[in-house]
């Protein structure tokens, strides 16, 4: 969410919790190749029925053509294949660009309820005319992600809803991803597509490139965001994908002092005790809302830290992205970081 990172609280209500700063015409259709397309356009004459993580069930006359989602999903969903229309969600930084959760997604051309946390247009939502609301939760299916909680009961009485649980403290980013795989056939996508092929086997190729480098050199890995005052140390048993970097072999530092307001997400450490913890290399958020190498330079314990003067720092998606083309990408990126990495600690 785009916050000021120093006066919110930032774990999956804040660390975890936001973004950095999303109508396509004819609304839902399948993207890339022409068998794509084709298959769109038949699941939208069909009855369209999907059984979420709620559990509920929408069951509608034909496939959705006016969605709306959280941003990171319809970005997942368009890496399937799948336009969605309009969106609610941190989709454009300041200069108009696309945020790092708006993932390949033509913001330009997107209808946006919303840009950042706690902001949803609800009077244009309902003027929309929704037929599907989609959006993630986590834990607690009651608490929907970028749905402002005053509003959320006028929102979604005003459509149908379909939420995945994209962390229940136990799954990992490969099932939530396989679970935007099975929304993204619902709604029209081939999976076998050329395009959705190739993403699967980048993927694949990813995991197993991740895999081998943690075993080859396991380099202590740090998880961790940056803001003006605050430098948070994050857990990584309470993410979706740094359990499965854990479950790869990466061997990701455990911080002795969760803060337990925070649901233990993180360790908030002063910038005084930024070198609290000796770390290899250094997996820092690189959303809007967490600061980034050439905003930290002035902070002289940051540009002390061995993993900063090495250069073994690597961008990461603390809201992770759900599609394989986009997880490949930033799974690759650690992979090289690791195998690159020198051991300091």
């Amino acid at each position: 969410m785009a916050f000021d990172a120093d006066s919110v609280k930032i774990g999956r209500r804040g660390l975890l919790a936001g973004g950095s700063a999303l109508g396509l015409t004819g609304v839902l259709a399948a993207c890339g190749s022409g068998d794509d397309a084709d298959s769109g356009e038949a699941a939208e004459s069909q009855p369209w029925e999907f059984t979420d993580d709620q559990p509920a069930t929408v069951a509608l006359d034909q496939t959705p053509t006016k969605i709306v989602a959280f941003t990171g999903m319809a970005a997942a969903l368009y890496d399937f294949g799948i336009e969605i229309p309009a969106v609610f969600g941190p989709t454009t930084n300041e200069d108009g660009s696309a945020t790092t959760q708006a993932g390949n997604l033509p913001v330009a051309d997107l209808e946006v309820f919303g840009n950042v946390y706690g902001e949803f247009d609800v009077e244009a939502f309902a003027a929309y005319g929704p037929e599907v609301l989609m959006t993630y939760y986590y834990y607690d299916p009651a608490s929907l992600w970028y749905v402002p909680a005053e509003s959320q009961a006028e929102i979604t009485g005003l459509t149908e809803l379909t939420a995945l649980n994209v962390d229940d403290g136990a799954n990992t980013q490969d099932q939530v991803i396989a679970r935007h795989a099975e929304l993204a056939a619902s709604l029209g996508a081939d999976l076998d597509s050329e395009s959705n092929a190739a993403n699967k086997e980048r993927y694949d190729a990813a995991v197993e490139a991740l895999k081998a480098a943690a075993a080859a050199n396991p380099v202590r890995v740090l998880a961790c965001a940056a803001a003006a005052e605050t430098f948070y140390a994050s857990s990584p048993l309470m993410g979706n994908d740094l359990r499965f970097f854990t479950e790869l072999g990466v061997d990701l530092i455990i911080p002795d002092a969760l803060d337990e307001a925070s649901g233990g997400y993180y360790e908030i450490l002063s910038w005084e005790n930024v070198d609290k913890y000796a770390a290899d290399v250094l997996l820092l958020d690189n959303r809007v809302q967490s600061l980034q190498p050439d905003q930290l330079t002035e902070y002289p314990t940051w540009a002390a830290l061995p993993a900063v003067q090495a250069g073994q720092i690597v961008g990461w998606e603390a809201e992770p992205m759900y599609g394989y083309g986009l997880a490949a990408a930033s799974i690759e990126a650690l992979a090289t970081a690791i195998q690159n990495a020198a051991k300091l600690s």
